[in-house]
């Protein structure tokens, strides 16, 4: 009996929401998401130590500070990454220029500079930014340089039609964060047909269908396998090990939830930057839990910054 992980290749591309090589390699996903929050988790990795030490003495050779340090790590982890899936795999601009969008694309030339330096190109690699207006723009300016960008954080409507308007190659519309924010405001649990991460996700997909946008659809922050298995057909899905791994204990087939025909039905006009700024602010969830993902995803930096002075102060 084929696993369900299996059957659900067969509606959506799987994507490994970790840095951890050992479940890359495991699961054999087609890509990788990387954030500030899983390269703190890998920092701590067996498997890493040793390019760990490699990268950081380099960093000190060259009179680098942590911040340049982080930046090269999540390069060189990205880079290990790489190597084992065939694929792309992203990596994130820091949570503190969501609101530069000069910064952010200065920041994104850097990333892919390094990557170039390890002989990984362009095409391998998905800068992240937060969905905020300047990393949209950000992301619109970087897109016609032929650099592709993963739009992270993305809760609300107006983001995703944001996204689609600057032409993004691939939107991460979050699940289990947007089903969060309603359990804690209603007391309610929600089935996976009547959950509103799903509802939500299944929305920006009949959005991108229906204004025939070239932009990819990927659910992400899951759960639970229901809300996983709740949008096969969704064109790509990035899912944790451990969730992985419930799936490929799994047997059985998979149905399809999403139809991701390009049918049309009407392309709506650009948002305007008020446009967009309005209808953000006008979801209380989409906003809290925007600003509430930059404050994470920035403490997380943060820490592997400090972590990495640590090691770094040690050599000296």
């Amino acid at each position: 009996m084929t696993s369900r992980l299996d059957a659900l290749r067969q509606h959506s591309l799987v994507v490994a929401d970790t840095g951890d090589l050992d479940a890359i390699e495991r699961y054999r996903p087609q890509d990788a998401t990387t954030n500030p929050s899983l390269l703190l988790k890998a920092f701590d990795l067996p498997g890493y130590q040793s390019l760990i030490d490699e990268t950081l003495a380099a960093v000190a050779a060259e009179g680098g500070d942590s911040e340049r340090a982080v930046d090269r790590l999540a390069v060189a982890m990205g880079t290990e990454i790489a190597h084992r899936v065939p694929g792309r795999v992203s990596t994130e601009v820091a949570a503190r220029l969501s609101f530069d969008k000069q910064a952010s694309i200065a920041k994104a030339h850097e990333l892919i500079e390094l990557y170039d330096y390890h002989g990984i190109g362009r095409d391998r690699v998905l800068i992240k930014l937060a969905s905020t207006w300047e990393g949209i723009r950000a992301a619109e300016v970087l897109e016609r340089e032929g650099i592709n960008c993963n739009l992270t954080l993305l809760f609300s409507d107006a983001q995703a039609q944001a996204c689609f308007d600057a032409g993004v190659f691939l939107v991460s519309p979050f699940v289990g964060r947007v089903t969060d924010w309603y359990k804690n405001a209603t007391g309610q649990e929600f089935s996976a047909e009547v959950d509103p991460g799903v509802q939500f996700v299944r929305g920006v997909c009949q959005r991108v269908n229906q204004g025939g946008f070239s932009t990819v659809v990927m659910g992400a922050s899951f759960r639970t396998t229901g809300q996983v298995l709740a949008l096969a057909g969704c064109p790509r899905l990035t899912i944790s090990p451990a969730l992985l791994e419930e799936l490929d204990g799994m047997e059985g087939d998979v149905t399809p939830h999403i139809s991701m025909d390009k049918s049309g039905g009407g392309r709506p006009a650009p948002l305007a930057e008020a446009e967009f700024r309005w209808g953000h602010n006008g979801d209380a969830m989409a906003n809290d839990k925007l600003a509430e993902g930059i404050r994470r995803f920035d403490e997380d930096q943060q820490t592997l910054e400090a972590r990495i002075a640590e090691r770094l102060d040690a050599r000296h």
